[in-house]
């Protein structure tokens, strides 16, 4: 569904991804691997158009989107949950979410489909989405997302920072929402497990150029442990 096809991405004078070609599987999960400034955040934000590239082309349903706006993309059928459980902090849970649904005309049962993924969500719909924990913004950031109802859903380290049993429970809910169809996912994480789980194809930065690729699975693992110990 999304093809980079030898991207070469940067910031004012230096490369960051340098040649990287990466392929997310119609309704399937492709994961990105690899530790803290090889590139993999850098992938998602050219993905979504907040940086383009300055050599190779993205794809999306065969379609080169490389000049793109973000807004444009979004139009298209993507979501984009950055790191760092980002919400407008000052608004309630309730508010956060309903600034998303207003507009659509199935927002209503856009939230609720949503909430029903995050059920803890419910009991926090008057609190302000800053005092709520971490684990509990990062689910409020996705279920934001999900009301979009994408067709390509980008995530950016969605268990980074959270406590175990919030993480069990995005995990679970990432899973359930990959393998119910109509929707591809871009996962970027350093959780192995889990990804390999989740994901068909996986890939692994090192640096800004990939050093490994393959089929997902838990087959898979002691291979990207190697990659990722080189």
């Amino acid at each position: 569904m999304l093809q980079f096809d030898e991207v070469h991405v940067g910031y004012g004078r230096s490369v960051v991804l340098h040649g990287v070609s990466v392929m997310v599987p119609e309704d399937g999960v492709a994961a990105v691997l690899g530790h803290n400034g090889a590139g993999k955040s850098t992938l998602l934000r050219c993905a979504v158009g907040l940086l383009r590239p300055r050599r190779g082309r993205v794809l999306l349903d065969g379609d080169d989107i490389t000049r793109l706006a973000p807004h444009q993309r979004v139009a298209r059928g993507m979501a984009y949950v950055p790191q760092g459980q980002q919400c407008f902090p000052h608004l309630t849970t309730a508010e956060n979410l309903q600034l998303v649904a207003d507009g659509r005309r199935d927002g209503k049962q856009a939230t609720a489909e949503a909430l029903d993924l995050f059920p803890a969500l419910r009991d926090l719909m008057s609190r302000r989405a800053g005092l709520l924990s971490g684990g509990q913004r990062q689910q409020l950031a996705i279920a934001r997302a999900l009301i979009t109802r994408p067709r390509l859903l980008l995530l950016d380290e969605p268990t980074e920072g959270i406590q175990p049993s919030v993480v069990a429970e995005i995990e679970q809910t990432i899973l359930a929402v990959a393998s119910r169809g109509g929707m591809s996912v871009l996962l970027v994480e350093q959780h192995v497990g889990f990804a390999l789980t989740a994901a068909q194809r996986y890939y692994v930065l090192e640096a800004g150029r990939l050093t490994s690729s393959g089929e997902g699975g838990a087959g898979a693992e002691t291979k990207v442990r190697q990659a990722l110990t080189v």
